[in-house]
């Protein structure tokens, strides 16, 4: 179109003026023949119409009238073009629609009428291109005979009823426009609110409100309008924009409350003031309120910091990370506040305690900056409470300083211990489902380290409070489960349960199950959880009826064997001692425990070689408790502080040969073990006591059992630690000495150790060996004390 000012100029005459009216009347003659053409050929050119509407509406001098005419014009011969097609393509008509429909508010009336005639052919056209509608009509042109001039179907409605009635407007478009069209319409819309005249974005803003009032379920594209709203409102803005935004954002969050939320969330934290708007904007909705808190629920029960299919150990920078953790717990102290999300609270109390509870840890973990010296995590834990008619529980938590604990992650644990304590002194009426929340949980499949810890806690504390014991037997298979759980504080949070439980273990039903669960917590890889378990089980079986206790006591025993070797001093020292203990207790089954005892007294000799006080002073008070089963009272050469290591292996193997000469090949097994010990120690208290064993037993044993030993103790003569390997090669000439004196295996050998004759021999100290454990003075005795240790030996052996 030429210019207007330009022409204007040259022709100032009224005559000229006529004249170029004309010329405008040619130019959109001709523009309104050109679309005809391009439209009968491919519908798809209709939005060239939405172009012309927006020239037109930015040169307001051009014949506005004029415009609309073609518009309307185009779009009743599109109208009637369709007939016949089996597919329609024309993906501009939402955005049309919107442009129509703002023009159907105009102030001229001309331009009303045409737009109002041009909005009629456009729903003419939608209804037809909608595909459910589209066999019907098809058989309804042919009974019509399928007349050029007849109408393509009746509407049940006219051209009339769009004149300045957006509410007619939005019914229809809502009705008509299929969802990717209305999407475009509700898009094309909001565009025109945000942009001047005012006039028209009032208009757009009445059009929005109805139309998401009504058909807000069909606009699939929320998530894109909330962000684009959100641009806007960074944008100094007029506050009465801002409150259409807004008013937009809650009736989106009415229609698809789970988009809105999850678009909200993904800002990137911090959030800016125009979310926190958004957020009040979505609490004035009340209907949605319980899909709104299960869906921050669902993303409050998320791990700020980890991203979906992420290594869980790998950290990433806050910018980085998926924070919507946080973000969701700054959203519910926007929430909470508002009587009906009061309410909807109640549903999911549990599943919001233990979620807030958890991102207190998340929180210090990452060490977050706290806005306002108060994270949200816990702001919103206190909410929760007040809203919940825990205010006193709330107060109760501020004087015990109950959130300085979760500041530190150190004392967390502790701080989820005050808060599940403090609720079961008030007896808050959320119990039932608290408990349930938290065993359902528990059965659930693998979670994070400290979602574990943390249901664990909870659960004991309200157990405690609320239980009697022993608990109910739904309860105690949990607590059996997570005494072997590969989290260590889950397993010793466990193991003190059960251990509350001594004095009521004759009362539970599965006792032996109970027993073996925390044997197999023995070999744990965490030290603590291997201490724990042994304390645990010394509790229940101090307390347990004899019978039941003699039914496990075997396997009870054997268990202790490898903790007996255990590297921790502390581990070894009470194995040893418990073992003890055992016998102890079951000192009238004395028949029953003889094998074991005899497999356990290889390690409780060679411990008493050990560095540590405590494992000496456990194999001192095991083998006095073991006396009976070898035939002795006691052994008094453990009396005395500085006791000499050799006279003490002398002293026990005697009373073996002579009691239990039948179980010399196992004990020489065990003993044959140690030589391949990585402590200097053992092997050489194993090569003494093999050394022993094959001088005091050489009637007993077989050739190719010495040869056996043979082979294992050429094996130590390369040793690194001289003294072992000196003793090694004295205890290998010994061997072959042994070896010269057996015969083969011939009958008589054979009937000695059937028969198991008594056999005395004079001994003296083989090694002159005085311990590790002799003091200086010790290790200066002279003949005559060496004597007499001989003497007190002979004499206690005969």
């Amino acid at each position: 179109m030429p210019d207007l000012e330009i022409l204007l100029k040259r022709q100032s005459s009224s005559d000229g003026t006529t004249d170029i009216e004309q010329l405008y009347q040619t130019i959109l003659t001709t523009f309104e023949d050109t679309l005809l053409i391009l439209v009968s050929k491919d519908l798809y050119k209709l939005q060239l119409l939405r172009e012309m509407i927006i020239w037109m509406n930015k040169e307001t001098k051009y014949l506005q009238e004029r415009v609309m005419n073609i518009i309307s014009r185009v779009l009743k011969y599109s109208s009637r073009k369709i007939k016949g097609c089996t597919s329609i393509d024309a993906p501009c008509m939402g955005q049309l629609a919107a442009e129509l429909a703002i023009l159907c508010n105009s102030q001229e009336i001309q331009i009303v009428i045409q737009a109002s005639l041009a909005i009629y052919y456009l729903l003419s056209i939608v209804k037809y291109q909608n595909e459910e509608l589209c066999g019907l009509l098809m058989m309804e042109l042919e009974r019509s005979g399928n007349c050029p001039n007849s109408v393509l179907f009746e509407n049940d409605f006219m051209p009339s009823t769009f004149q300045r009635n957006n509410a007619v407007i939005a019914k229809y478009v809502g009705e008509y426009l299929p969802p990717h069209l209305l999407n475009d319409f509700v898009f094309g819309l909001l565009k025109k609110l945000c942009h001047p005249p005012s006039k028209t974005a009032n208009q757009a803003a009445t059009l929005l409100k109805l139309v998401l009032e009504d058909y807000g379920s069909k606009v699939t594209r929320a998530a894109k309008i909330v962000d684009y709203i959100h641009k806007k409102l960074n944008i100094e803005s007029p506050h009465i924009l801002k409150r259409a935004l807004l008013r937009i954002v809650a009736l989106l969050t009415r229609s698809f409350p789970q988009k809105v939320v999850f678009q909200l969330l993904d800002y990137m934290f911090p959030v800016d003031k125009s979310v926190l708007q958004m957020w009040q904007a979505v609490s004035s909705e009340t209907d949605p309120s319980p899909i709104v808190l299960k869906t921050i629920l669902i993303v409050l029960k998320g791990k700020p910091g980890e991203v979906e299919g992420s290594p869980p150990q790998k950290r990433f920078s806050l910018d980085d990370t998926n924070m919507m953790p946080v973000t969701a717990a700054q959203a519910l102290c926007t929430l909470l506040p508002v009587p009906e999300y009061k309410k909807a609270a109640a549903q999911f109390f549990p599943e919001l305690l233990i979620a807030l509870i958890l991102q207190l840890h998340y929180n210090s973990e990452m060490k977050l900056k706290k806005v306002d010296d108060q994270c949200f995590a816990q702001k919103a834990l206190r909410l929760l409470l007040k809203s919940s008619g825990l205010q006193q529980v709330d107060s109760a938590l501020q004087k015990k300083d109950c959130w300085h604990q979760f500041s530190n992650l150190i004392f967390h644990h502790y701080g989820v211990y005050i808060i599940a304590k403090t609720l079961s002194e008030y007896k808050f009426p959320q119990f039932p489902e608290t408990l349930h929340y938290l065993y359902k949980l528990s059965l659930e499949g693998p979670r994070r380290t400290e979602d574990s810890v943390t249901t664990v806690i909870f659960l004991i504390e309200l157990l405690n409070n609320f239980f009697k014991d022993p608990f109910p037997e739904e309860f105690l298979a949990l607590f059996r489960t997570w005494v072997n759980d590969p989290n260590p504080t889950v397993s010793k949070l466990s193991l003190q349960k059960i251990a509350t439980m001594s004095s009521v273990i004759n009362k539970v039903s599965h006792v032996r199950d109970l027993i073996l669960c925390v044997l197999n917590s023995f070999p744990s890889k965490d030290k603590t959880v291997t201490i724990q378990a042994m304390n645990t089980l010394r509790r229940l079986l101090a307390e347990m009826d004899k019978v039941t206790y003699s039914t496990l006591c075997v396997q009870i025993a054997f268990s202790y064997f490898p903790l007996m070797d255990h590297a921790m001093p502390s581990i070894r020292a009470m194995a040893i001692r418990h073992f003890g203990e055992l016998l102890k207790e079951m000192n009238q089954y004395t028949w029953m425990l003889k094998p074991i005892v005899l497999k356990a007294l290889v390690p409780l000799i060679l411990f008493l070689e050990d560095a540590e006080i405590n494992v000496i002073k456990a194999c001192k008070y095991t083998l006095n408790i073991c006396a009976p089963y070898f035939k002795w009272s006691s052994l008094p050469v453990l009396q005395d502080e500085f006791y000499n290591f050799e006279v003490v292996v002398l002293s026990i193997c005697n009373s073996l040969f002579n009691n239990y000469g039948n179980y010399i090949t196992e004990i020489i097994c065990s003993a044959l073990v140690y030589l391949k010990s990585s402590k200097a120690y053992l092997r050489k208290g194993a090569v003494i006591l093999v050394g022993y064993l094959a001088k005091l037993g050489t009637h007993l044993l077989f050739k190719d059992e010495i040869d056996i030993m043979l082979k294992a103790m050429e094996k130590v003569l390369s040793d690194e630690d001289p003294s072992v390997k000196r003793m090694a090669n004295f205890t290998y000439i010994l061997f072959k000495e042994v070896s010269n004196e057996v015969t083969d295996n011939s009958l008589k050998q054979i009937f000695r150790r059937l028969c198991h004759f008594h056999h005395f021999k004079d001994m003296t100290l083989l090694y002159k060996y005085r311990g590790r454990k002799c003091s200086d003075s010790c290790c200066d005795l002279d003949e005559y004390k060496i004597q007499h240790i001989e003497a007190e030996n002979e004499k206690f052996s005969k």
